[in-house]
């Protein structure tokens, strides 16, 4: 492939939507991108990025899903910005505008005892220490200096949310093997 060409690929199988690129930055083949994370450690961990066209709005001049080989990627103002071997000017990065960024799991870094990525944690039930299911992780939450975990349950055949910090004064324990997160919490809280 020639520069300004994304090289198309296959989205590999334990790919992760982690951002979406914004726009071209400056006139040398950056774009800005949007991370779906506060900490975006997993786009700076991997040299390979899957990007694919988006649903609505902005729609990248590429279809399927495509590969670019990251030279550099960094942090800025509240974005990251990034270039790639295959951009080699500002023209190429406007055409990445509106896609959808995907890593390979396998290429994030790891995590600390007690540090989870949010994608690990969607769809893991939750029970109460008495063992009463609460729900289903829908989703996470930042709020500041703490995350809340977004249950989604079912009340006379309704799907409703359930609130719960994730923090050590409600989290007993999180078993990512048995898919499943043990809270200090009940019902009517």
């Amino acid at each position: 492939m020639y520069p300004g060409t994304p090289e198309p690929a296959e989205l590999p199988a334990d790919a992760v939507e982690v951002g979406r690129v914004q726009d071209a930055w400056g006139i040398k083949g950056w774009f800005k991108v949007q991370p779906y994370s506060a900490s975006p450690e997993a786009l700076f961990s991997s040299k390979r990025w899957f990007l694919q066209p988006s649903e609505r709005g902005a729609k990248p001049s590429f279809a399927g899903t495509v590969r670019l080989s990251i030279k550099e990627a960094r942090e800025h103002a509240d974005t990251v910005v990034a270039t790639a071997h295959e951009i080699a000017d500002r023209s190429a990065a406007e055409a990445l505008k509106g896609a959808r960024i995907f890593i390979p799991r396998s290429s994030f870094p790891s995590t600390g005892e007690g540090e989870y990525y949010w994608v690990d944690l969607i769809g893991l039930a939750v029970v109460n220490r008495e063992g009463l299911a609460l729900g289903t992780v829908s989703d996470l939450m930042a709020t500041g200096p703490q995350q809340v975990l977004v249950l989604a349950y079912q009340d006379s055949g309704k799907t409703l949310e359930r609130l719960i910090p994730f923090v050590a004064a409600y989290v007993d324990d999180v078993d990512l093997a048995a898919r499943r997160i043990t809270v200090d919490w009940q019902p009517d809280y």
